[in-house]
């Protein structure tokens, strides 16, 4: 069977999940995720991506970013992952893949969908009942986001930039977004375009993007939200 093509369209936002193999950890300590972060920021930048949100967690990375080229994501997943591979192998004395094949992703409305992906995102501690709030998981964007912490790795999106005049601002108007908790039918939707590589957003945002790739229309349905291991939201 031919594997789906990836859809990137240049400054349309991605949101990127990569998965451990068979659900193992990715990360076993601190070490491991500064040298990701590390890792991240470099190719990043080499790569002409621009992060606006992620959260590493024990067996899996959630990425949102935006690029100015068709290829920059790939180029930078396809980097970051055998770098940090080499890395975790020697470091913990164990060989072959660390990841689940190709990292899953699908582009983002800007207008309504990419600060509730960005929640989305920086929820994920919190959805996996790893700790109550999302400020005390210290491998996420929140920190940036929300409460102003220096983090070079990330570039706020002009959407977000948009919620205030000043810095305090924004991040007041951005906290505030975390008192309303995703609905069930948003976490399904994200999940059904993460898992399907389908747009996430309205009926005008998917025809926009068939237009703009050439692609035949896509239909929107929404699946079932995965079972299981609950850091794999």
């Amino acid at each position: 069977m031919s594997r789906h093509k990836r859809l990137i369209l240049p400054a349309v936002p991605l949101h990127i999940i990569q998965r451990g193999n068979n659900r193992a950890p990715c990360f076993t300590g601190t070490a491991d995720y500064l040298v990701y972060l590390t890792l991240l920021r470099k190719y990043a930048a080499e790569s002409a991506c621009h992060i606006h949100a992620y959260v590493l967690m024990t067996n899996h990375v959630h990425l949102l970013l935006s690029t100015g080229g068709r290829t920059g994501p790939s180029d930078l997943m396809r980097r970051l992952g055998q770098h940090y591979v080499q890395y975790f192998n020697r470091r913990h004395g164990r060989s072959g893949t660390l990841w689940e094949g190709r990292f899953r992703s699908c582009l983002v409305d800007t207008e309504q969908y990419l600060l509730v992906c960005q929640r989305y995102i920086e929820l994920n501690p919190v959805r996996a009942r790893m700790v109550k709030a999302p400020e005390a998981y210290p491998w996420s964007s929140y920190h940036a986001n929300a409460l102003g912490a220096d983090d070079p790795l990330v570039t706020p999106h002009v959407v977000y930039a948009s919620l205030g005049a000043h810095d305090v601002d924004r991040r007041a108007a951005y906290r505030h977004l975390f008192l309303e908790d995703l609905t069930e039918q948003l976490l399904a939707e994200i999940r059904h375009a993460s898992n399907s590589s389908r747009p996430l957003g309205p009926a005008s945002f998917l025809e926009e993007i068939t237009h703009a790739s050439g692609r035949p229309p896509v239909q929107r349905r929404l699946g079932r939200p995965r079972t299981g291991d609950k850091q794999l939201s």
